[in-house]
């Protein structure tokens, strides 16, 4: 069974999709989105399928041997006659338990995602095509473990994602997805900059004994594969390590988006069509602490362990600078925009603990706040679609009008203030639990429960304004959610609830993962502390 090219098929089905639909006639709207929505419920199937034949035993991170439905050969292989010589590129794809909860959620949130975009009206064949193009980055960054590809697979995200937001976006489409794109590319710029230095700088053993300058992911996390001369080897008196770190860590922080590269998302979120919003922040903005984890954390581990407390202070800016311009926002969707921006704090916070409790509250909080964030964005959406207005002030009594909706709004509030017996509150106290017990970073931890007094503050403040209190008259007659909505709102009301309940359902898959990651990082920066002495 696990011959079967599972994430070959999960990350490229979009890409026959886009075929398919590139191929159908412009007036064949109907039939686009029935290709849309099939491509996307097969891959849910598919991650379904992968989850339950995920052997938890392993640990994954820093071996091959460790990772789970391996697929690899050799893509690009060229001999070459300059001193770089030999050049190979390799087709490497596994997942581990840092990665496949970030498969699972990407497959949840495009589905729903395909379920929302069912109004679409305008340029219906070109939006579709771009949608399934922007699905296969996403899935291709957490599915790859060789760094050529890696880049490729982010790349591709960038381009679907400009025009998604330039062409069906708001009144400021153009300015906000000009600023997206030059955010993200200025990001891109650092990341590869640092690829190609690692590459440079150390090589891998292949079976035939010779030895050739490596993209893979798993090499370059072994510091005795470094050259000495290699300006990014600790062997090396003159390494630019540290320069490397904050160039890989600048590009990824623009995509979480980590303050102060922040300003691009609320213009993008608020621009945006609602389920490109829901994309961007179920999981867009999950691949710039993904990249962190998987790439910083692992490559650059002695900098990493000295800079914790830096890292931990951004997580806490993040938490409550979003929280307090949350509260000052009189656009339902632009507050939204900033809570996810104080949300994402807490997923900075628990990685800087360098714990257990803390790297996996910061995973679980990856994919929490991905399911939590889409209901909020689909709130959003719906009632956008019936008023035209997303001023908070505008509403006033919609629980009277749209009891339904009401019901799943309340729902998704509470789980992100962080209430018990919904997910939100399992991350957000694993995350506390290890930024506690770290004493260089406990005072910072402390200050950061702040955030969720604020949270709690917009979260119900938003919820009296807009759905209790005196209704407004002028929108008695809006219908409540009918079979599309629901079906877009009930899944993720169910995991919600079920991680709020059973969240070992999740912690258990990283479990192996999370706890090979820190013994791998301070074996690793005892190592460098010896050979650079």
């Amino acid at each position: 069974m696990q011959q079967i090219p599972f994430l070959t098929l999960i990350t490229f089905l979009p890409i026959l999709g886009m075929f398919i639909i590139l191929a159908l006639p412009r007036n064949s709207e109907k039939l686009i989105k029935v290709v849309t929505l099939a491509v996307t419920s097969i891959q849910v199937i598919l991650a379904g399928v992968i989850w339950s034949l995920y052997n938890y035993t392993l640990g994954g991170v820093n071996t091959q041997a460790s990772f789970q439905f391996v697929e690899r050969f050799t893509w690009i292989d060229v001999e070459g006659i300059s001193w770089l010589g030999r050049i190979k590129v390799d087709y490497f794809l596994g997942i581990d338990g840092l990665s496949a909860p970030m498969v699972f959620l990407t497959a949840i949130v495009v589905f729903i995602a395909t379920l929302s975009s069912w109004n679409i009206k305008e340029s219906v064949k070109g939006y579709f095509a771009l949608f399934l193009l922007l699905n296969t980055g996403i899935m291709g960054v957490f599915v790859t473990l060789d760094f050529f590809l890696f880049y490729i697979f982010w790349e591709i995200m960038l381009l679907p994602m400009y025009f998604l937001i330039g062409i069906w976006g708001g009144a400021r489409k153009e300015y906000a997805a000009i600023k997206f794109f030059i955010y993200t590319l200025f990001g891109s710029i650092f990341i590869l900059l640092a690829i190609i230095g690692l590459y440079l700088s150390a090589t891998e053993t292949l079976a035939d004994g010779s030895k050739v300058h490596t993209f893979n992911m798993l090499a370059l996390m072994d510091p005795q594969n470094y050259t000495k001369d290699g300006i990014l080897s600790p062997l090396n008196p003159n390494n630019l390590r540290l320069i490397a770190f904050l160039a890989l860590f600048i590009g990824f922080a623009i995509k979480i988006p980590m303050f102060p590269f922040h300003t691009w998302l609320p213009d993008a979120h608020v621009e945006a069509p609602t389920p490109i919003s829901v994309i961007l922040a179920g999981v867009l903005l999950k691949l710039g602490t993904y990249g962190i984890i998987r790439i910083n954390y692992p490559m650059f581990p002695d900098i990493t362990i000295q800079l914790v407390w830096w890292i931990a202070l951004f997580g806490m800016i993040n938490i409550i600078y979003g929280a307090l311009v949350a509260m000052a926002q009189k656009d339902f969707k632009k507050l939204i925009a900033y809570s996810s921006v104080s949300h994402m704090g807490f997923v900075i916070l628990g990685m800087a603990a360098l714990n257990t409790a803390g790297l996996s509250g910061a995973i679980l909080q990856m994919f929490n706040h991905g399911i939590i964030t889409s209901m909020l964005f689909l709130i959003v959406g719906v009632v956008y679609d019936r008023t035209h207005t997303r001023g908070l002030y505008d509403f006033g009594g919609l629980a009277t009008t749209m009891p339904i909706y009401t019901g799943f709004v309340t729902i998704a509030f509470f789980a992100s203030i962080g209430l018990p017996g919904f997910s939100g509150f399992i991350s957000e106290v694993f995350v506390f639990i290890g930024a506690f017990g770290v004493e260089s970073i406990r005072i910072i931890a402390i200050i950061s429960t702040l955030g969720i007094l604020l949270g709690a503050g917009y979260m119900l403040w938003t919820l009296q304004r807009v759905f209790l209190g005196k209704e407004n008259p002028k929108w008695a007659h809006l219908p409540d959610l009918d079979k599309r909505e629901l079906a877009m709102f009930l899944p993720l009301t169910f995991f919600v609830i079920l991680l709020g309940v059973y969240p070992s359902l999740l912690l258990d898959l990283m479990n192996k993962s999370v706890n090979t990651l820190i013994e791998f990082m301070f074996n690793s920066q005892a190592f460098f502390s010896v050979i650079i002495k």
